[in-house]
């Protein structure tokens, strides 16, 4: 009995095991998404800026030529103080800041990040249903005063004013569906039209690019559901199988456990005959321990 109780008990945790790896199997392949890719990006980029950046003037924009695995990408550093950049703003590569701006938590000096992926954008985003009409480009804010190992981002607080992004040229200025698209650095992606002189306009930092509705990648999206579908189905299916068995192996787990305690405290207790009591069969006392005796042995 012991044996059973312990070879159904040790499978619990491997079926465990096996439900979790099942789960985060498909996680990881539906969450194979390139979020992940784009903070170690953004941070690779940030870390090689401050290591190549030669001078450090403040105010002055560095062009940072990054390594050959990264071809087609473009990227520029800039190092502000606050106090200006309150009272003028910034105007850098695509982007125009406006003034009376603060970094959020507030800091003397602040680095900003500007990132063209070029022919790479595809690579790190993808919007559902559009095809980009620009490469991505960003900007990104980062504590200047930290220790080398530990920059930390911050926010750029606008006052609800517009922060303008200016794209250049495509043969696409003409099309009424193009749109803005922002990439937040959460994950979230936000549109807006696309104002005069293919502008778009932000109240944060973050990656842009300007997109057109795509009928190819309906149909893509559309299939890729599809498939996820069933790969979700199927492995509902399973998942469900493995729960219901470890819910019947637990039952089975707690109920031998339990037998197991009441044999091993019948063994310790002291052993009873057994009597038939029509088709029952019950426990019965051998002798009786304590003999009767009357208080008073006068009889009248």
């Amino acid at each position: 009995m012991g044996s059973n109780n312990n070879n159904i008990c040790q499978v619990i945790p491997l079926m465990s095991w096996l439900l979790l790896l099942l789960l985060s199997s498909l996680n990881v392949a539906r969450g194979s998404s390139s979020t992940m890719d784009r903070d170690s990006l953004d941070s690779y980029i940030h870390e090689f800026s401050i290591k190549n950046m030669s001078k450090r003037h403040t105010g002055k924009l560095y062009d940072i030529p990054l390594p050959t695995n990264f071809s087609g990408m473009e990227s520029s550093i800039v190092r502000l103080r606050s106090s200006s950049f309150w009272r003028r703003g910034a105007n850098f590569s695509f982007f125009k800041i406006p003034h009376r701006v603060l970094p959020w938590p507030f800091v003397k000096r602040f680095d900003i990040i500007y990132e063209n992926l070029g022919n790479l954008s595809s690579k790190y985003y993808d919007v559902a249903n559009y095809t980009f009409v620009t490469p991505v480009i960003g900007f990104l804010a980062y504590d200047a005063r930290r220790s080398r190992e530990n920059y930390g981002m911050v926010e750029l607080n606008t006052m609800e004013n517009h922060i303008l992004i200016h794209f250049p040229p495509n043969n696409n200025d003409d099309n009424k569906n193009v749109k803005c698209v922002r990439f937040v650095k959460n994950g979230t992606i936000e549109f807006s039209n696309v104002t005069m002189n293919n502008t778009c306009m932000s109240r944060g930092q973050g990656h842009f690019a300007i997109v057109v509705p795509s009928l190819k990648a309906e149909e893509e999206e559309k299939k890729r559901k599809w498939k996820w579908w069933v790969i979700g189905f199927g492995v509902g299916i399973v998942g469900l199988i493995l729960l219901i068995v470890m819910g019947i192996l637990i039952y089975k787990c707690v109920r031998l456990k339990k037998r197991g305690n009441m044999e091993r405290q019948s063994e310790k207790s002291e052993a009873l005959d057994d009597v038939w009591v029509g088709n029952s069969r019950m426990p019965s006392a051998s002798a009786i321990r304590t003999q009767p005796v009357l208080e008073n042995s006068y009889v009248p």
